[in-house]
């Protein structure tokens, strides 16, 4: 469907979870609107086809496993603050006084974002465990650590693509012929200025000086100990349970460790040869996220039962409780991806893409791919299916029109990221606001500001350097 009718789910959805704050229904409503025009604005048999969406998300094996992970992590994540690992790193960290503020605690969600650049979920959801005492400690906002787990998530996955990212970003550049396609998507990461910029923003913007926007008023509410950002949770009780930041550290590094070896072995499975990076390359990243995920609370529950912190029946009990904590985030992934399906079905990226296709010219192809990308990543929630739509559209153009490949290649990595950061659909969005703890529109509300200045000075450097290499 190439027509503007096509814009109106995704748009919908995001107007009606950001004016009524009810992220689900509105997800649902964006779906059922979907599929309603899909079947000729019949609204009874889109709704039964809106049901059946949802449900074929379960279908596809990737998204599937997503799901699981989604829920698991959080069994994982309640394991390692009921054994004391989570308060004992805390702990570890502040009598060191490596931590004495609400800045220093989230100059360490920073450090921890850019050093777990296995996947993005993973970043988040570890950074927002580890740092919510903090937080709650120093006075900072769970807005704020929202936005550190957020911009240190896609961003940094992307710029330091040992992953899943770049495993799926290199497969759709080889796609497209060439000589040197890992050279390539090198070059085009080294370009991706939003994900640099948001990365350099993180420090420069936990300073109260530089606090601007929504942020500015939630930051001084949490300071005066009344945060409105924070949601309710239950307390953890610890017993007399001794706290050990080894029973933390070592179930997240066996995640974090076992990821590239998932990727390797998935890929040999898949039966790719040649290079570390080609065999990685074709391996599966839901597959191995919901590996690294099993293995460390195997981990964790093998670590906890030899120090005798708690027996079999309990780690199980508290494994099920951490993952029904989970469970919204899996429905609200459920729905981002069902909500992704109908996109793709009405074709929202193909429309945008021809609509940036019609203005390129080689001065300016780069700032309109990383704005039409941008756009499409906002309205569909998805970073990934905005690389599918558009690197095999920049690509050519660039060498039809003389333009520098990898500038237009940053061009898609940056817009896909930057959608994908501030649009209230993304899951990692979803994933940060609730690994910190926080009102999910709240969250968009306080960092899109903070997105949109890396959005503007990206297209700016976008330009200029297409001016310098024309």
């Amino acid at each position: 469907m190439d027509s503007p009718l096509s814009l109106a789910p995704p748009l919908i959805a995001i107007a009606l979870a950001i004016g009524t704050r009810q992220v689900y229904l509105s997800l649902f409503v964006g779906i059922w609107l979907g599929w309603t025009i899909l079947s000729g604005m019949n609204p009874l048999v889109g709704l039964g086809a809106a049901l059946d969406g949802c449900v074929a998300t379960f279908k596809d094996p990737g998204d599937a496993k997503v799901i699981l992970f989604s829920a698991l992590i959080g069994g994982l994540i309640r394991l390692t603050e009921v054994s004391g690992g989570v308060s004992g790193f805390v702990r570890w960290v502040t009598d060191r006084g490596w931590v004495r503020s609400a800045r220093g605690a989230g100059l360490l969600g920073w450090a921890l974002g850019c050093l777990i650049f296995i996947e993005s979920s993973i970043t988040s959801l570890v950074t927002g465990a580890v740092i919510k005492p903090l937080a709650d400690r120093f006075g900072m906002s769970r807005a704020k650590l929202a936005y550190i787990c957020d911009a240190t998530s896609a961003p940094i996955c992307m710029l330091i693509p040992l992953n899943a990212w770049g495993a799926y970003t290199l497969r759709l550049v080889s796609e497209q012929g060439g000589a040197d396609p890992l050279g390539l998507l090198v070059r085009g990461v080294l370009l991706d200025f939003y994900a640099i910029i948001a990365i350099i923003l993180v420090p420069l913007l936990l300073h109260p000086r530089f606090e601007f926007g929504p942020m500015r008023r939630v930051e001084g509410e949490a300071r005066s100990g009344a945060d409105p950002s924070r949601i309710a949770e239950a307390p953890i009780e610890l017993g007399d349970r001794p706290q050990r930041a080894r029973n933390m550290v070592v179930p997240l590094a066996v995640m974090v460790l076992t990821m590239p070896l998932g990727l390797y072995a998935t890929g040999r499975a898949a039966g790719a040869t040649g290079s570390l990076t080609a065999v990685m390359s074709a391996g599966s990243g839901s597959t191995s996220v919901f590996w690294a995920v099993l293995l460390a609370i195997v981990t964790a529950v093998v670590l906890y039962l030899g120090q005798r912190l708690m027996r079999l029946p309990e780690a199980t009990d508290e494994t099920l409780r951490g993952a029904g904590d989970f469970i919204g985030l899996a429905l609200l992934m459920i729905l981002a991806f069902a909500l992704g399906a109908v996109c793709k079905e009405l074709g929202t990226g193909r429309y945008v893409a021809n609509l940036a296709a019609g203005a390129l010219s080689p001065w300016s192809i780069a700032p309109l791919i990383f704005l039409a990308a941008g756009a499409t990543a906002f309205a569909t929630g998805t970073s990934w299916g905005t690389f599918a739509i558009f690197i095999p559209i920049a690509l050519p153009a660039a060498v039809a029109l003389g333009a520098s490949p990898a500038l237009c290649l940053g061009a898609v990595l940056s817009g896909g990221v930057f959608g994908d950061h501030a649009s209230p659909l993304s899951d990692t969005t979803i994933v940060a606001s609730l690994a910190a703890g926080c009102d999910p529109i709240t969250h968009v509300r306080t960092q899109l500001p903070y997105a949109l200045v890396g959005a503007a000075i990206s297209t700016a450097l976008f330009g200029l350097v297409g001016v310098i290499l024309r």
